[in-house]
């Protein structure tokens, strides 16, 4: 059987928290090898959208993942099916060591050799991380956090990785290196689904771009294409 063009569709997803309802009737899909991210004010429903994904919280309609529905799953069955969620704030245990931080990347896997190999990549990848195994997680600069957290993200060997706001509270040449980063893990044969508050970055990364507005879409298509619209400039470019 053929591998499906897209990694990830949405169709008709909403969620409601109490009677407000932050998304309604979502659809877009992630192709295989691409990035796609979503942008939008705060409030628009990026973060409840990353959550209804991981299943994280409730949906209504149809959420696919490498061909397969996951309706019913855990977070952690989608972890082992190759689904990682890279939360906003980072998520890293302040009181635990970098290195089992690490650790818990892999904690579907027991394949040791591979999970060497990999942690070797995230030391490619993040040097500091490698420098600071030992330190604490919450000593960290808030740039080293979001370097944990990705890298320790990597380490459940993801088909598809969902980043939330990656840049957030970070000073401009971390933010940069972030996006190099991203642009290098997804050039590795990993899809990404971006979150970013920073559009300007984000259309320049993906490939391609969904706005969201008020829970709903309101323009989908080629990043380039949507970073050259007047409206998307307007609201979101500071043009």
């Amino acid at each position: 059987m053929p591998e499906a063009a897209n990694i990830l569709e949405l169709r008709d997803i909403s969620v409601k928290y109490g009677a407000i309802r932050a998304i309604n009737n979502v659809s877009f899909s992630v192709k295989r090898g691409e990035i796609l991210t979503l942008i939008g004010c705060n409030g628009a429903g990026k973060t409840t959208t990353l959550r209804a994904i991981s299943s994280m919280v409730r949906v209504s309609g149809d959420v696919t993942f490498n061909g397969s529905s996951t309706a019913g799953e855990r977070p952690e069955t989608l972890v082992r099916r190759g689904l990682c969620h890279c939360p906003e704030g980072r998520g890293i245990f302040a009181n635990m060591s970098v290195e089992e931080n690490l650790s818990l990347g892999a904690f579907t896997r027991n394949d040791r050799d591979a999970i060497e190999s990999d942690r070797q990549r995230v030391f490619t990848l993040f040097p500091r991380i490698k420098e600071r195994l030992k330190q604490n997680a919450g000593t960290l600069s808030g740039g080293e956090q979001q370097m944990l957290a990705i890298g320790r993200a990597l380490l459940s060997r993801p088909q598809l990785l969902l980043l939330d706001e990656p840049s957030l509270g970070l000073a401009p040449q971390l933010v940069q290196t972030i996006f190099r980063i991203i642009r290098e893990i997804n050039q590795q044969g990993v899809s990404i689904l971006l979150v970013e508050q920073n559009a300007h970055m984000a259309l320049q990364v993906a490939h391609t771009a969904v706005v969201l507005e008020t829970g709903g879409v309101a323009m989908q298509g080629p990043a380039s294409d949507l970073a050259r619209s007047d409206a998307v400039r307007k609201a979101y470019l500071g043009h």
